[in-house]
């Protein structure tokens, strides 16, 4: 899996908390209350951002082990949280290596949709043995949406949604059924599972925000080579416009999932 830059992950933290399901969120931190010494694994965890989705809406004092290949963005959790979090640097592609000592519960934000179905399948099993629950969020599910609507739209999001099947790491993608397979796997390992929707909401003050998610749309699109580059051009400069001119308001979804044990 290839590192995320710190600029992006800093700039879609704030859409991710105003996006995250507020009821689900808060039944993950319900499923914690019965441990005395609860231990939270973050898979992918980036700089930390679940990190802080959590921490400060527990009722009691937890152990956060965050896991990532990225040793730029753990040299940043840990000058962020320091002695708060417990950081691993380690493969996700090697499951069976997962550092799942005394962990009650699961942690990944935007992760399973980049992911193939093998992985999904594998990655179940594994929890499941070790009876931990799982809380994922933000798992793009394919839909997008923008207040100034273009013809284009559609055709764009379907290419690029095509573009999101490709290997990310772990193998071929499920890109934005990734959500519904992995919620599937969790029911036939004998989770009680829970889903609810969590749209981004990209408004006006999140302009920077919405420039570098379009020009990673347009690559994607550019590279799956479906779309006549000239359309593809006048799409993009059109969207462009909208948000430097009128804060042109886009809306991405997502899924997030409570798989308890």
């Amino acid at each position: 899996m290839s590192g995320f830059d710190r600029d992006w992950l800093a700039l879609r933290e704030p859409v991710d908390g105003r996006a995250r399901d507020a009821d689900l969120l808060a039944a993950a931190i319900q499923s914690l209350e019965s441990v005395s010494a609860p231990t939270i694994l973050d898979i992918g965890c980036g700089t930390g951002s679940t990190f802080r989705a959590l921490s400060p809406k527990l009722q009691r004092p937890a152990r956060f082990r965050l896991f990532d290949d990225d040793q730029r963005l753990l040299d940043e959790a840990n000058r962020l949280h320091g002695e708060a979090i417990e950081i691993v640097r380690g493969d996700l592609n090697e499951i069976e290596a997962l550092p799942l000592a005394d962990v009650g519960l699961v942690t990944a934000s935007a992760l399973f949709d980049l992911c193939s179905e093998q992985f999904i399948r594998r990655f179940v099993a594994h929890i499941s043995q070790r009876g931990a629950s799982l809380y994922a969020a933000l798992n793009y599910d394919g839909r997008m949406r923008w207040s100034k609507p273009h013809p284009l739209d559609e055709t764009v999001v379907a290419n690029f949604n095509a573009h999101q099947l490709s290997d990310k790491g772990f193998g071929l993608s499920l890109g934005p059924r990734a959500w519904a397979t992995l919620a599937d796997c969790l029911g036939e390992s004998g989770y009680t599972v829970t889903t609810a929707e969590s749209p981004w909401a990209m408004t006006v003050s999140d302009r920077d925000l919405q420039r570098l998610f379009l020009d990673g749309m347009v690559r994607a699109v550019y590279e799956y080579g479906q779309l006549d580059e000239s359309e593809l051009r006048d799409w993009a400069d059109f969207r462009r416009k909208m948000v430097d001119r009128d804060g042109s308001l886009c809306q991405v979804g997502h899924q997030d999932i409570l798989a308890i044990r």
